[in-house]
């Protein structure tokens, strides 16, 4: 008898990464390919997943990350070691401060060599140096733990909160060959990945009947209500409460943004005046200033629906706090409301529509002004009004005042399409996550960007016409950070630190992989060049060009980018 093993009766660590993929319905893979899995890329499209390879690894992160929040399944990021492992663990950080379900599955090299630092091609002790950021982090060191190490990074990355998962895939793991036989009854099939957190009924009684005591009641939608995908139940529970609603940026289109009980237009005064406030998938971080004066009364009582009970009482004491999902939760609260039990004074309705007419009127008055040249109202205002008739598209969004006057223009009427900086408020996602929806969805994707933001992946307009995928990026170009119109105080020759090139052609960029370019200057033109983009279903990017001076300095974040008090004429 031969002494070799027939090749058909074994397999290796490449093939059951694959399968275990496969046999857990994960049928994407987005990554950069490289030293040691370059293999593993190859093998997964052979085997029917589908891979789409990017310029750098945050942006394949980012893009699996938001894969992960419209699909409620992990996205995969793949990704080479040590350098590539860490530009993924941007994407992968991020996704878990969202709540976005993610695993990055790194290569990684000799463990013996690592361990002693002997200086290994790429050494790096990858699966601790993703600890502190990752929900759980995870290596496989045995080809017949690969489904297990699967099956945990699957439960890790969708149970609970959502978040980012490492796992670590050694070279030798890789390449090692085990019986097929074995190999197979290694592997492992999630069952109920995100178990239902049922909320206690006496939870969901308190939180009643705190809301039923309020003169003033409000809601605030968090992205964590979107991602729940209880959308009908959290829409009949609002308009059965008759009570205000707040949409966070991402959680925008859970109802529509045009409808009645909506209050985003009279936000300041529903923060301040709100005598009790209901959190449904939102945190009481700094978007809503930790909960805190002088943006918040000191009296508001609290109810918050969240699946962590971490999250309870972590800036404001919470005095109805229902732990469930929220789609349990929501299920829960309908079961036990009764129509008319929770009613909000008229007065507070009338003073939320008066202060909606007002801002709505001082919004229109800007809106409906043609400044030459363009800024962000009248730019936004053209994409607003091509977009009206199309919910379908998902929107992405990026920058300072490119995003704040982006979610304050723009209605989004479907929930999930509205894609965003998110918790972190981070730059540098708008291309990944295009890219993401528009391939997990096989929808139109529009992504608004400013022109520092579109810097940070802007090369994968590459991948988005290598892959030939229905995306429009409209580059606001203001010619900086902020805004293009500051100085160098030195007076020396270099630009100003926020200043970026002036009258530079983003356009161009695009066709010189094949994708349409559009430069504009005025809303007429935008109109047109964003109607026939559209049309098209073709890779496109509009050099939108705005005023330098529009703009202001952090866009709404002003008080959180701190200014020396001290004047340039006493330092020089």
């Amino acid at each position: 008898m031969p002494n070799e093993m027939n090749s058909a009766s074994i397999t290796d660590g490449f093939h059951l990464v694959v399968d275990a993929l496969k046999l857990n319905a994960i049928d994407t893979i987005f990554g950069v390919a490289g030293i040691p899995i370059t293999d593993l890329a190859r093998l997964a499209q052979a085997e029917g997943l589908r891979y789409i390879g990017f310029r750098h690894e945050q942006s394949a992160g980012n893009a699996a990350a938001i894969a992960g929040y419209l699909t409620k399944k992990p996205g995969i990021c793949l990704t080479v070691s040590a350098p590539g492992f860490l530009n993924g663990m941007v994407a992968l950080a991020n996704a878990t401060t969202n709540g976005f379900p993610m695993i990055q599955i790194s290569g990684s090299s000799n463990r013996a060599i690592v361990d002693l630092q002997q200086g290994d091609y790429e050494e790096l002790d990858q699966m601790n140096a993703a600890k502190p950021y990752a929900k759980a982090a995870f290596r496989v060191n045995n080809p017949e733990d690969i489904g297990i190490g699967v099956a945990r990074a699957i439960h890790a990355a969708m149970s609970g909160r959502p978040g980012g998962v490492y796992l670590d895939l050694t070279a030798e793991v890789l390449g090692a060959t085990l019986d097929t036989d074995l190999a197979t009854q290694s592997l492992v099939r999630v069952v109920e990945p995100a178990p239902r957190h049922i909320p206690d009924p006496e939870s969901i009684k308190r939180a009643i009947d705190l809301l039923a005591s309020a003169q003033r009641p409000l809601i605030i939608l968090g992205k964590g209500a979107a991602y729940a995908q209880a959308d009908d139940d959290i829409r009949s529970f609002v308009e059965m409460t008759s009570i205000p609603y707040l949409p966070m940026s991402m959680a925008k289109g859970l109802l529509p943004d045009n409808h009645k009980q909506s209050a985003a237009a009279a936000r300041s005064l529903v923060l301040a005046q709100a005598d009790v406030v209901m959190l449904i998938g939102a945190r009481l971080n700094w978007l809503l200033a930790q909960g805190k004066g002088p943006r918040w009364s000191p009296t508001t009582r609290f109810v918050q629906v969240d699946i962590s009970p971490t999250e309870i009482d972590s800036n404001r004491a919470i005095a109805a706090p229902v732990v469930a999902d929220i789609g349990s939760a929501m299920s829960a609260f309908l079961a036990v409301l009764q129509p008319g039990q929770i009613q909000p004074k008229p007065a507070w309705l009338d003073a939320i529509a008066e202060r909606k007419q007002h801002n709505t009127e001082r919004m229109a008055v800007n809106l409906n002004a043609s400044p030459n040249p363009m800024n962000f109202y009248s730019a936004l205002r053209a994409i607003r009004d091509v977009l009206a008739d199309r919910p379908d598209i998902y929107l992405v969004n990026e920058g300072a005042n490119t995003l704040d006057f982006g979610r304050d223009i723009i209605d989004m009427h479907q929930p999930r399409k509205r894609l965003d900086s998110g918790t972190w408020g981070v730059m540098g996602i708008g291309m990944g996550y295009a890219i993401g929806a528009a391939v997990v969805s096989g929808k139109p994707v529009v992504a608004i960007e400013g022109d520092s933001a579109f810097g940070f992946s802007g090369m994968e307009i590459e991948t988005i016409c290598r892959y030939h995928l229905p995306i429009v990026v409209m580059v606001f170009n203001n010619g900086g950070i902020y805004r293009g119109d500051d100085v160098n105080h030195s007076r020396g020759s270099d630009p100003s630190p926020t200043v970026l090139m002036k009258n530079a052609r983003y356009d161009k960029l695009i066709e010189a992989f094949d994708g349409t370019g559009y430069h504009v200057t005025d809303p007429r033109s935008l109109t047109k060049a964003f109607t026939d983009a559209l049309a098209s279903r073709k890779p496109a990017l509009i050099n939108c060009v705005i005023d330098p001076a529009a703009g202001t300095e952090s866009g709404h974040l002003q008080n959180l980018n701190p200014q020396s008090q001290v004047g340039n004429a006493k330092r020089n």
